[in-house]
């Protein structure tokens, strides 16, 4: 399967490509190598809201994605049949599964103004994409793009499963689970690369290793942790108070330290599965503009996803000619991400588990129902079937609940248009408030919003 901007599966056999509504898609083959990471980079064009009809203006792109995929078809010995089109209505007929990987507005200029303005204010962030006031912006930009999908996979594939790879992961899929009847699951690689991280801490054999995980995308806990039946956080535990700290590989050849989640370990009693980038901003702790000896203590990379975007897209302006002129032929391989695994499992029967993005009906007793959860689900020619959980530890769920509130409020700014609602996202988001006083937090937000402009549904601007 292969997945473009988005792109739909519409057999075990054939795979249509298309560009959709949103510019800039993540072109991702769900086995692949270090070159199509880099076809992931985001570029700079810019879509107007709303856009022409289905179209997208990003076709060049499209082109490349074709070739990827066909590439990879070769590579595999397999004889799929691979359209691309510009026409996401056309594409999504009769589709038995869609899958989408989109930034909208790309990294210039809407990545750029997510994270210029709050500076502006004293506000530092380091990814921006899932929470914070960056995390709510990419929604009012994401969400109605992907409501505007799932009315076109209602009319043209209303059985077919949504497999949504997009951030603000929770956001996103709360809202396509409010907005409109398609299936969708949302999927994150956080949970088995954490996974494998603590292995190699403490040099234990992930295959040997099992877990439970549960909480919410980018903010799940591992409620359980055993090698062959032994808790290994006594393990964790003693390998974090020997001093080690280990450093987690990243685009660039830059290495980051993970201080953070071992330092939530030793105060929460378990570790959360997203990087310590990423947690860093979900909370008050960690980033203070007046404590810059907590910034190096912990190894905060301040404006970190800038970086890896100015990186990633110098690197796939490099991949690409290579990819077109068959320089650079694609290792193709298995990753960690689902999306393969899910199809395989609806098509053929063969049951597999993964960690999935869905609405918490009755899964988790202590969160508010209807938000998204990530839990442990089987897959199988049933489709996607979540694992009930039962109430997690309260302080893990008080935890989350912080980042939830954020996450309803900028839900219901997008569905109901009601811009009063993103102030108080913004007012409630832990670091933000932390941050900024009430004036500050207003004053940012009108500006963010104008200056993101039409890429923010109508009835949010001023």
């Amino acid at each position: 399967a292969i997945s473009g901007n988005p792109s739909f599966v519409k057999s075990p056999t054939a795979t249509a490509l298309a560009a959709g509504r949103a510019p800039n898609p993540k072109v991702s083959p769900t086995s692949r190598n270090e070159a199509s990471r880099m076809a992931a980079a985001e570029t700079d064009e810019k879509m107007a809201y709303p856009a022409d009809g289905h179209r997208c203006w990003d076709a060049e792109r499209l082109r490349t994605s074709k070739l990827v995929a066909e590439q990879v078809a070769t590579t595999l010995g397999a004889t799929p049949t691979i359209t691309a089109t510009t026409d996401r209505t056309e594409a999504v007929k009769g589709a038995d599964f869609v899958i989408t990987m989109i930034q909208v507005g790309g990294y210039r200029p809407s990545t750029v103004v997510d994270f210029e303005i709050p500076a502006k204010y004293g506000l530092q962030q380091t990814i921006a994409d899932t929470l914070g006031i960056g995390g709510i912006m990419r929604a009012l930009r994401t969400i109605p793009v992907l409501l505007d999908l799932a009315a076109d996979m209602e009319r043209g594939c209303p059985d077919a499963l949504h497999i949504n790879y997009s951030n603000p992961m929770a956001m996103n899929c709360w809202a396509l689970n409010r907005g409109s009847d398609i299936k969708t699951v949302g999927l994150c690689h956080s949970v088995p690369l954490t996974a494998r991280d603590l292995c190699e801490d403490i040099g234990v054999p992930l295959d040997e290793v099992r877990y439970q995980v549960a909480g919410i995308n980018h903010m799940a806990f591992f409620l359980k942790l055993e090698h062959l039946g032994a808790d290994l956080y006594p393990k964790l535990r003693d390998y974090h108070a020997s001093g080690a700290s280990p450093g987690r590989a990243h685009s660039g050849g830059v290495t980051l330290p993970d201080a953070v989640r071992y330092e939530v370990m030793r105060r929460t009693g378990h570790f959360v599965t997203e990087s310590s980038e990423h947690f860093s901003e979900y909370v008050p702790w960690f980033i203070k503009r007046d404590r810059p000896d907590l910034i190096d203590r912990f190894g905060i990379p301040i404006n970190e996803y800038p970086r890896r975007c100015e990186e990633q897209i110098a690197g796939w302006e490099r991949l690409r000619a290579d990819l077109e002129n068959g320089s650079a032929p694609p290792e193709v391989h298995r990753s960690v991400e689902y999306g393969s695994s899910i199809i395989n499992a609806m098509q053929t029967g063969e049951p597999t588990v993964i960690y999935g993005n869905v609405a918490n009906d009755s899964i988790i007793d202590n969160l508010p129902h209807g938000c998204t959860v990530e839990v442990p689900c089987l897959v199988d020619g049933n489709g996607i079937q979540p694992t009930r959980v039962g109430p997690i530890p309260p302080h893990l769920a008080a935890l989350m609940q912080t980042n939830v509130n954020v996450q309803s409020l900028a839900v219901e700014a997008v569905l109901t248009g009601n811009r009063e609602h993103v102030y108080h996202a913004a007012m409630l988001d832990p670091h933000t408030a932390a941050e900024l006083d009430l004036d500050q937090i207003w004053a940012m937000v009108d500006e963010m919003l104008d200056a993101h402009g039409d890429l923010i549904p109508p009835a949010l601007r001023r």
